[in-house]
């Protein structure tokens, strides 16, 4: 009878701990393998990483000071099920971050401005605009090509990325086009918060991709079709897709996802392409009175030039995977003067980086300034956060 009461005991026993085991929540582990502290990089977690069908009611806390962390879910593939969940740690040097994932209530997820937003603008012809509370930018699309087609003024003929120059944290997008469009006020004008007066045209402006056969670039027209994916605290992203072009023969299918995190200079480009094994991502020179520097090991291409009554810093980062190299290709015919940066397609895709930093907002205060937020940049693309998850 004793020893039937000990194997009782002992299988109770296991079972508790079995049970206790059950309840532990998952901790989520963020490495952090470079020599210097890392925030504003967004940690996205798939909902088949975590093991979980809904993530509605997930919330992400940080184990050492207990805080739960701002997050945003994102339905990447458009089927109406969120697909991912982002958050932002602050992880120091060398070190490992620990995150538990709690179950929450609405109510109990931390709020913060949605800064990272993006839209369609058919009241401006029929541009596509993102920004977060660094930087903005757009591209133009369909109808805008057209009334340059058919001779209609106030048209543009590109696939280049124009930069908005901002100054201040907060949105502009919808004030500033209203100001536009509905005031005797323009964009074009600092009142403030910053200005649009950085010239495209046929550039590649700020990221723009580029296909060279020979010595000779080639290019898409305007994008054809659109839908925005996110608008959040922590990211806007969103679709883009353009007609066929050709290349000296050769057809290229492109399409795209870009993004835009909070905290970041630099949009990320997400390149869908066919008919193609390399591409150039440029930026424009506008009148080649600036300075192209480069880093084929770190992967990387800048130009600071002189701006307007301040200064101007354009660039594209990409990891070691995806650069090759950078020229500086001047032509006599406007708008074709570009830096390039070469880059592989690997699989039909193409990853990369490109942004500004504008003087006058206050971010940079020189060229090396500047520099070393791209240098610190490329580290983190090469040696991203490593996400482990143990139970």
């Amino acid at each position: 009878m004793k020893i039937i009461k000990n194997r009782i005991s002992v299988l109770l026993i296991v079972l508790l701990c079995a049970c206790a085991q059950e309840k532990k929540n998952t901790i989520i582990s963020v490495k952090n393998t470079l020599e210097f502290e890392r925030s504003f990089e967004t940690v996205e977690i798939d909902k088949a990483f975590l093991n979980v069908d809904n993530l509605s009611h997930i919330g992400i806390k940080d184990i050492n000071t207990g805080e739960l962390q701002v997050t945003q879910l994102v339905d990447n593939d458009g089927d109406g099920t969120m697909d991912v969940i982002l958050f932002q740690p602050k992880i120091a040097s060398k070190s490992v971050a620990k995150f538990e994932v709690v179950t929450i209530t609405e109510a109990e997820q931390p709020k913060a401005a949605e800064l990272c937003y993006s839209r369609f603008v058919p009241e401006r012809t029929d541009d596509y605009t993102w920004e977060n509370d660094k930087v903005a930018f757009r591209v133009y699309g369909p109808t805008a090509q057209k009334m340059i087609e058919d001779s209609i003024p106030g048209g543009t003929l590109s696939s280049g990325v124009d930069a908005w120059l901002k100054r201040v944290e907060y949105p502009i997008i919808n004030k500033w086009y209203k100001k536009e469009t509905e005031t005797d006020g323009s964009y074009h004008i600092d009142s403030g918060e910053g200005l649009d007066d950085f010239h495209v045209g046929a550039s590649r402006g700020v990221g723009g991709i580029a296909v060279k056969i020979d010595t000779t670039y080639y290019t898409a027209k305007n994008f054809i079709n659109w839908h925005t994916i996110t608008t959040g605290p922590l990211r806007t992203s969103f679709y883009l897709e353009y007609e066929n072009w050709d290349a000296a023969g050769n057809t290229i299918t492109e399409s795209k996802v870009i993004s835009l995190d909070l905290g970041q200079n630099f949009s990320k480009f997400n390149v869908s392409l066919d008919g193609v094994k390399n591409i150039s991502a440029g930026l424009t020179l506008h009148e080649r009175d600036g300075e192209v520097s480069g880093n084929n090991e770190e992967g990387w291409l800048s130009y600071w030039q002189p701006h307007a009554d301040s200064e101007l810093g354009t660039a594209i980062i990409a990891s070691k995977d995806y650069f090759n190299d950078f020229e500086t290709y001047n032509s006599d015919i406007k708008d074709l003067s570009n830096a390039y940066a070469h880059l592989k397609v690997i699989d039909n895709k193409v990853v990369y980086y490109a942004g500004f930093g504008w003087k006058k907002s206050g971010q940079f205060a020189s060229e090396k300034a500047w520099e070393d937020y791209i240098v610190t940049f490329s580290k983190c693309v090469n040696n991203p956060l490593e996400i482990s998850l143990n139970k």
